[in-house]
């Protein structure tokens, strides 16, 4: 089971998030996809979840 993670921290960003997202990849997604549009004001859109994809990282062994 391969384990992904998307960090905030890693996008400059207007509200200064630290949140970081890890799990299986299509949870990972679609998370960071509900989190973008009610925090960061992004539209959920094929771009938006394009960029989320392009920003998934291996998870670290502590949050695998």
């Amino acid at each position: 089971m391969d384990r992904k993670m998307i960090d905030c921290r890693a996008v400059p960003n207007d509200v200064g998030c630290t949140l970081t997202i890890a799990g299986q990849q299509g949870e990972v997604l679609e998370a960071a996809a509900a989190h973008a549009v009610a925090v960061h004001g992004h539209a959920d859109s094929p771009e938006l979840r394009e960029m989320l994809q392009a920003g998934l990282q291996d998870a670290e062994p502590s949050l695998a």
